[in-house]
């Protein structure tokens, strides 16, 4: 009973947090978006009460200012000239060679695999990219030669000591349970004989758990990730069964066993966000609340029959919800408490390393789809989809459209981006959405960023531990 009360007690500090975070977020949200217009290509500035914070495009080399020299970039910025900032920041001793050029990324060996285990699935999400798993054909299997084949693609040109990838997505990839563990079982061996460290990852619906996968996934280390859009009600209303039931208890109770094993197994959850679930806080701490190792959000910005996209006031709800998500995190942070919000965490650990990239992923690089029947796709959205056709398991990635693929999502490629100060840091958006609807969350990437450099300052210099063995750059 003591464990249980102090349980309830810390979930209600807890709660307590988020609260405080959603009643600062609107004002703040208001704010981020005027101060994250896009105004100058090389440099951006980041101020709040902790002081101001200059982003170097080239390299996403972050600064702290001293007053008088923030106040001489926010006027060269405030003026829009190119070349006054250019001359300003070679005048402060920040000028570099450019780290990133037209040339296109060389293709790198396959480090990574998704496998359309499963083409067919059980729910009948509203908004589903795979229509509803099928990816437009009929529902079909991978056959296990088909998954062993993709297994040799991937370890093909690993070196000893390498790390690798191998996902199973859908459709609903437990609905072949017996080739997933199959398959899963020979990579590791495979891995083992070569030396290679081989890592497994799942998204599922999680509505066909059984007991035993919490010890399958345990004993292989699987990364779980498992899509759930909100409480109950609004679960039910985006995600509900073919037959039109709710799988939100089901999915719950049949998680359970997972959450309470997962030691080597991590298990998450994944919020897709439409217009219809846009309470980020209450679903943030509803789920951390049940145990998940991490949550996180990502916008419905294409949907393949358009139902419940995005749109760009629902996108300024969403920044204002995860700026309230950012600020619990802050302040449990602070308070020396975890509280896993997988958005804020990964946004800084890439602003603390300065990721500077031409590509917003390794897709169609290093990374690829493999269809049921061993189609190779540029990613696991593009499986089926002739826009990212790349080769097959047969004869190997395509070496002609990979070339043409790089050369043309190239961040320099791309408009508006090449005049965005984001553009290092967010590599042009998600292909497989620019291509479909185009850049229609731009305005909330750029917020997003400019919040959690914002928010990088303030934990470097109030928690400095959650960043313990970074390096940091400043100047004065």
């Amino acid at each position: 009973m003591k464990h249980d009360q102090a349980t309830h007690r810390e979930s209600g500090r807890a709660s307590a947090v988020v609260a405080a975070g959603a009643s600062l977020a609107p004002a703040l949200a208001a704010r981020i978006a005027a101060a994250s217009r896009p105004r100058q290509r090389d440099a951006h500035l980041v101020e709040d009460a902790q002081g101001a914070q200059l982003l170097v495009v080239n390299g996403s080399r972050l600064f702290h200012l001293p007053p008088a020299l923030a106040a001489e970039f926010r006027a060269a910025l405030d003026g829009m000239d190119d070349s006054v900032v250019q001359g300003l920041i070679a005048s402060s001793g920040l000028q570099s060679a450019p780290l990133i050029d037209d040339t296109p990324l060389a293709a790198p060996p396959v480090h990574a695999l998704s496998l359309a285990i499963a083409q067919k699935c059980n729910l009948g999400c509203t908004y589903c990219y795979a229509q509803q798993g099928e990816f437009g054909g009929k529902a079909k299997n991978m056959e296990l030669d088909t998954a062993k084949q993709a297994v040799d693609l991937l370890l093909a040109k690993a070196a000893p000591g390498a790390k690798v990838n191998l996902a199973f997505m859908g459709g609903e990839p437990l609905a072949n349970r017996p080739a997933l563990r199959a398959v899963t079982r020979y990579a590791e061996e495979q891995a083992r004989q070569r030396s290679v460290n081989c890592h497994f990852s799942i998204t599922t619906n999680g509505s066909l758990l059984q007991a035993d996968d919490a010890d399958f996934f345990e004993e292989h280390g699987f990364a779980v990730t498992v899509s759930l859009d909100g409480p109950a009600e609004q679960h039910n209303r985006l995600r509900p069964f073919k037959g039109g039931k709710g799988s939100f208890d089901q999915i719950v109770e049949r998680l359970a066993p997972l959450l309470e094993r997962q030691r080597r197994m991590q298990v998450s959850a994944r919020v897709t966000v439409t217009p219809f679930n846009l309470n980020l806080p209450q679903t943030l701490d509803l789920f951390i609340g049940m145990g998940f190792h991490s949550v996180g959000f990502s916008p419905l910005l294409r949907a393949s029959n358009g139902q419940a996209e995005m749109t760009p006031e629902d996108m300024e709800d969403m920044l204002q919800g995860m700026i309230a998500c950012g600020l619990a995190f802050e302040q449990n942070v602070m308070l020396g408490r975890r509280y896993p919000f997988m958005n804020m965490q990964n946004a800084l650990r890439e602003i603390q390393r300065g990721t500077h990239r031409p590509y917003p992923c390794g897709a169609g690089a290093g990374y690829f789809g493999v269809s049921a029947e061993g189609e190779l796709a540029a990613c696991h959205r593009f499986v089926g989809d002739e826009a990212g056709k790349m080769g097959d398991l047969a004869s190997g990635v395509d070496s002609g459209r990979q070339t043409v693929w790089l050369e043309q999502r190239h961040v320099h490629q791309q408009q508006p981006c090449n005049s965005c100060w984001a553009r290092y840091m967010c590599g042009g958006g998600c292909h497989h959405e620019v291509l479909a609807r185009g850049r229609s969350a731009c305005d909330y990437i750029r917020g997003w960023l400019h919040y959690t450099i914002g928010a990088h300052g303030r934990l470097s210099q109030l928690a400095p531990a959650w960043f313990a063995g970074a390096d940091s750059a400043s100047i004065g």
